[in-house]
């Protein structure tokens, strides 16, 4: 067995909800990170020629399951179950330490937002990407009783077999670079960095990258997307705080998504922007019924700088929607391209590498 002593620590505020929905220092989420990103470092190393269930059967094994049909044990028994080979630990699960949402949330101006007289109204930037873990009560407000802060730390420790060493070195330095926990991660809250406190640094890695068009074919994300100018990851001017920030990221996102303008109210078939995410707040799409989920694939992290300052990073991870939502490949290719272009002339950001 190897094992991975880090710290870990938060650049924005995460909403981890235990039992209570009150959000507390808990291994499951970090967990499931890993298993999320060994996915994309496994991928890369079978330079995305996956074969999905046999990766599914290598990832059973390593991390647990109770779902494996075909398992077997060493005597050829048939498994049902099996625990994790990987152990996870943290060494606090206090609750966290922001009770009351503090500060004024600044706002930003929003085309599709109105007020009784059907004046345009400006909304919170926080509210706007956080809604959900945070709601308006008379000014932005935490609905759960805590949120873990930011400069929050914590260790983990992380023990596994010695031949996954460098698969999962390697989804450590992707958490590293691009993990986000909690709810409404996908816009940038519950981001962290991860550093090693014995001595040894976090591996240089060579950030997974498929063409648009190889990722939007596979309905499952393992890479960050490619186009004629490099990987599709942008960054920010860097800010002094994560408040700044956040109000950045949200005017980004108002914007690259307020681009694609709306025909309708209630409609039979999607249109462009319903493409982005769904749901979307009273434009429905009655052909894919009241319960459908599509995630953003354009998500958001923060990251620290040396002077202590803060970016912001946006990147992209395509993939094909569920069969159900009926997917054209060339209108997605259409659409997500747009969005890239527009990233791409919006002046506060510029292209990285990784």
């Amino acid at each position: 067995m190897q094992t991975r002593h880090l710290q870990i620590q938060f650049h924005t505020p995460a909403f981890l909800g235990d039992a209570t929905q009150s959000g507390r220092w808990r291994t499951p989420p970090f967990k499931a990170q890993l298993r999320q990103w060994w996915r994309v470092a496994y991928a890369a190393q079978q330079q995305f020629a996956v074969n999905v269930r046999e990766m599914r059967d290598i990832e059973g094994r390593l991390f647990g399951h109770a779902w494996l049909e075909d398992d077997r044990d060493e005597d050829n028994n048939k498994v049902a179950a099996r625990k994790s080979l990987v152990r996870i630990r943290l060494n606090q699960w206090s609750e966290g330490q922001e009770t009351q949402w503090a500060g004024q949330d600044p706002l930003v101006q929003h085309p599709n937002v109105h007020d009784r007289d059907g004046r345009q109204k400006p909304v919170g930037a926080q509210l706007y990407m956080g809604f959900g873990p945070l709601i308006f009560d008379r000014g932005t407000a935490l609905k759960a009783r805590a949120a873990i802060q930011a400069n929050e730390q914590a260790q983990l420790s992380i023990a596994f077999p010695d031949e996954h060493a460098i698969t999962l070195d390697q989804a450590l330095q992707l958490m590293n670079l691009y993990g986000t926990v909690g709810g409404r991660s996908r816009n940038g809250w519950g981001a962290y960095s991860l550093h090693r406190t014995d001595g040894q640094t976090m591996p240089n890695i060579e950030t997974p990258g498929q063409a648009l068009a190889k990722c939007l074919s596979e309905d499952w994300p393992h890479a960050l997307g490619t186009d004629s100018q490099g990987t599709l990851i942008w960054q920010t001017q860097p800010l002094k705080d994560w408040a700044g920030l956040m109000k950045t990221l949200a005017q980004i996102k108002i914007a690259l998504r307020t681009q694609f303008v709306f025909t309708t109210g209630k409609t039979q078939n999607p249109e462009d922007r319903h493409w982005l995410s769904y749901p979307v707040t009273n434009h429905t799409v009655t052909s894919w019924g009241n319960n459908a989920r599509l995630p953003n694939s354009l998500r958001f992290k923060v990251r620290p700088k040396s002077d202590g300052q803060l970016v912001g990073v946006i990147f992209h991870m395509p993939h094909k929607p569920p069969a159900e939502f009926g997917s054209s490949p060339q209108t997605l290719e259409c659409i997500w391209r747009q969005v890239h272009n527009h990233l791409d002339q919006t002046a506060t950001l510029k292209r990285i590498a990784a």
